[in-house]
């Protein structure tokens, strides 16, 4: 096993005291963007807590990702007002639009999705965020359209980069 003082995130700073994989997880995610295996096995190997157990933490708390972020994360508002509003209707057409559930992230890697308690725009129900953009009023064909409008530019932007 290699020394942990040279992995890429803040094992060096484990002393032994419970109550550390916390911060350990969080250093680790915020060096990758989530937490890949090999986090974990050095983690596992650095503190003697068993894999098991660390897997166990990390699927109990929402703020922990075992896979990537997409390249644009997708905030769906189910508060209050926007569920009144149909946001039920709107997370499925998202659903269906990105071919993954909430809480996934699309095959391409652009798109993560989540529901959230509330936004703090009612008088926009029903809402959505994309990454720090707030679209309000939404109906599922203007949801559809904002999120090809998205991809649209993400493979223009692609294009872009294959020429010389």
């Amino acid at each position: 096993m290699r020394s942990f003082e040279s992995f890429p995130f803040e094992l060096w700073r484990y002393d032994g005291s419970p109550g550390e994989l916390i911060p350990l997880l969080q250093s680790a995610q915020e060096h990758f963007g989530y937490i890949p295996r090999r986090a974990i096995e050095t983690i596992a190997g650095v503190t003697s807590i068993p894999e098991s157990s660390i897997y166990g933490v990390i699927t109990f708390y929402s703020q922990f990702r075992l896979q990537p972020m997409g390249r644009h994360q997708v905030r769906i508002c189910t508060g209050t007002a926007c569920h009144v509003s149909g946001a039920n209707v709107l997370v499925d057409a998202i659903q269906d639009e990105l071919g993954v559930e909430v809480g996934g992230t699309t095959q391409d890697g652009l798109f993560t999705l989540f529901t959230v308690a509330c936004l703090g725009c009612c008088s926009l129900a029903p809402a959505m965020m994309i990454d720090d953009e707030t679209h309000g009023r939404l109906t599922p064909a203007a949801a559809r359209k904002l999120l090809r409008g998205y991809r649209r530019k993400a493979e223009q932007e692609v294009r872009h980069e294959v020429r010389p």
